[in-house]
């Protein structure tokens, strides 16, 4: 068996977004050679999410109406965690949302079900943050 780790760094202009990864998880994967295993796509900070859904913007408004409801930004001051920082809401967000996938990898390629794509979710942006890709197999 293979293994293969790569780290992607995203840095988006505002404090909260959502982007279409997969294009950059098979490129990994092209590079990894693995033609069967399993890629884990997960993101390794505490106010940023990997997660599948549709590549659709309107479920994406609903995302952030949803979670903003949810857990909402303001005002900082009904967070206990928020003191020399203001970003408890992305922390909650982020769980919500959840921290990785992993995708089965067949024949060399994801093996998604229709419309399945993998999306970072930034929370508290403006600022590097990486994603890992570990893919293992054959």
């Amino acid at each position: 068996m293979k293994s293969f780790r790569k780290e992607l760094t995203f840095r988006t202009t505002t404090r909260r977004a959502f982007i279409n990864i997969t294009p950059q998880v098979e490129e990994v994967l092209a590079t990894a050679k693995i033609q069967d295993g399993l890629c884990l796509v997960n993101a390794m900070h505490i106010t940023s999410s990997v997660f599948i859904n549709d590549n659709e913007s309107g479920l994406h408004a609903d995302f952030e109406t949803w979670l903003e409801r949810l857990a909402p930004e303001k005002p900082h001051s009904q967070y206990h965690h928020n003191g020399s920082e203001d970003n408890a809401d992305a922390h909650l967000k982020r769980t919500i949302m959840g921290r990785e996938v992993v995708v089965a990898v067949t024949k060399g390629r994801l093996d998604f079900g229709p419309w399945e794509q993998i999306f970072y979710g930034e929370f508290d942006g403006r600022r590097d943050k990486r994603v890992l890709v570990k893919i293992i197999g054959e």
